[in-house]
């Protein structure tokens, strides 16, 4: 096994997504020596960060939108213990252990993602990263709150990033698959063992190690240990999450990490299964979902926000007959202007002039799908539709219902758009701190550990949207600083 030249870095960085090229900018920018470990080639770094328009929830370059919080702890997980939402009241330095090392979203590590988002904005700024103003999100129809995102999206900002991080002397070891943590003799840590592409070992050393390669949502035996038989039916959004197999988790569990996050769900986005394009299909609220036996099965058109809806829909498509949907519509669709704008796909939709012959052409029963047509039309009631807000245009006496943009379908011609729940990233990590620091099962922070973006976990039941790059760069950003404040303090003591 190689030992990477000899050499000891103040830092090993292992991913270059955005958490992971925040983290080695940071680092570097402070004067460390940092390698970063990517097993990806040079051409294909960066994770789904590469591949994503990199949205922010944020009304400005300096603040978060107001429920920015309140989003994270209405989505904290189920049945909490009343004595633990007590425990997390009082100081975290009183918490007791079990506490700290609870999965939960904690206030603590929330109130600091909240308050570093405006400066992480300034600092990433000063890379040459642009930022457009407030704005919805493209593809939804519905009234969104504001956000912002990078011109030029994720890309612009891991290349703006690891060029710095280059130009200021960070070794990058691509094709680098780092699958176990380096201890020293007392279990400390030490770096990171890795495979390079012919298959060989390297231990690349290093004082600290920040994890933010990812998730699992490109390991089918992770997810299928997790999710269960529905993992069978889904696949990556992007294909940067290919790369995301699990590894940071898994090598930090081993050593006594505390899991965090709903390992039993990732973030779900609705995807055309012929297209070859990266987004979602969102036409579902101006028409009915229906599977492959022509059964509805979801309320298509949920109360509150369609922009935080749509994560629980695509997963109900998952446990669907065969992990597939259709959407179906009628000519009134061409009522709401721009409609079109909802659907992200490099195919058209399938069509025909009856229920019938789109049944035949979708492979699915023809009596099925007439019959669930024929009930929801009958359940449709007259009132005025809105297709930017909600409506309250609701169906009646219907199981599920349709609680808004509820109109008959009954104008020839119909069409069709079928979609899969596509895995945008899971949900379930590594529990952190304020300083992006691992924390074990004790509730101890693991010295020189390091964790941020899908490595770490969060989410539970629906993703707050447009958090998850952010969250990256604020905790990337964080986990460099923190090391470089350790890093100063060792020398101070020296």
């Amino acid at each position: 096994m190689k030992e990477s030249d000899g050499r000891e870095f103040d830092v090993v960085v292992v991913g270059t997504g955005i958490a992971g090229c925040a983290a080695m900018a940071a680092a570097v920018q402070k004067g460390l020596s940092v390698a970063v470990v990517e097993r990806a080639t040079r051409d294909e770094y960066g994770g789904n960060t590469r591949y994503t328009d990199g949205n922010m929830y944020m009304k400005s370059e300096n603040e978060v939108n107001d429920d920015f919080e309140e989003s994270f702890s209405v989505n904290a997980g189920y049945n909490l213990d009343p004595n633990l939402l007590t425990a997390i009241a009082s100081p975290y330095r009183d918490w007791p252990s079990m506490v700290k090392a609870h999965p939960l979203p904690d206030p603590e590590l929330i109130s600091t993602f909240a308050a570093g988002a405006g400066p992480t904005i300034q600092w990433l700024k000063e890379f040459g990263i642009k930022f457009d103003g407030t704005r919805p999100a493209h593809y939804m129809q519905a009234a969104t709150p504001p956000r912002i995102r990078p011109i030029g999206g994720g890309l612009a900002m891991i290349e703006s990033l690891s060029a710095y991080a280059k130009k200021q002397g960070a070794e990058f070891f691509y094709e680098h698959t780092a699958n176990k943590l380096l201890l020293d003799d007392a279990g400390n840590i030490a770096g990171v063992i890795a495979r390079n592409r012919t298959g060989l070992g390297a231990r690349i050393r290093g004082k600290a190690v920040v994890l933010a390669c990812g998730g699992f949502e490109g390991n089918s035996e992770m997810l299928t240990h997790y999710l269960g038989r529905r993992a069978e039916f889904i696949r990556p959004v992007a294909p940067g999450g290919y790369y995301n197999k699990g590894e940071g988790i898994r090598m930090a569990l081993e050593i006594g990490a505390a899991p965090a996050g709903d390992f039993g769900s990732y973030h779900g986005e609705l995807l055309d299964p012929r297209s070859k394009q990266y987004t979602c299909v969102m036409c579902y609220p101006f028409g009915v979902m229906v599977n492959a036996l022509g059964d509805r099965f979801t309320d298509e058109g949920p109360p509150g926000n369609i922009n935080t809806n749509y994560d629980q829909t695509a997963r109900d498509i998952a446990e669907q007959p065969r992990g597939i949907a259709y959407i179906i519509y009628d000519s009134r669709i061409d009522d709401v202007k721009n409609w079109k704008m909802t659907v992200r796909s490099d195919h058209p939709a399938i069509e025909s002039a009856t229920l019938e012959g789109l049944a035949e052409k979708l492979e699915i029963p023809a009596e099925s799908l007439q019959r669930t047509v024929a009930a929801y039309n009958a359940a449709c009631v007259q009132g005025t539709f809105n297709p930017h807000e909600e409506d309250h245009l609701a169906t009646r006496e219907l199981r599920p219902p349709k609680s808004n943009w509820a109109r008959p379908l009954d104008r020839a011609p119909f069409g069709a758009y079928p979609v899969f729940s596509g895995n945008c990233f899971t949900f379930g990590g590594l529990k952190i701190d304020s300083r992006a620091q691992v924390i074990d099962n004790d509730g101890r922070p693991i010295a020189g550990l390091y964790a941020a973006g899908e490595t770490s976990g969060l989410y539970h039941q629906i993703y707050p949207s447009a958090t998850s790059v952010l969250r990256g760069a604020v905790f990337g950003r964080i986990a460099g600083l923190a090391i470089a404040e350790n890093a100063a303090e060792r020398r101070s003591a020296a």
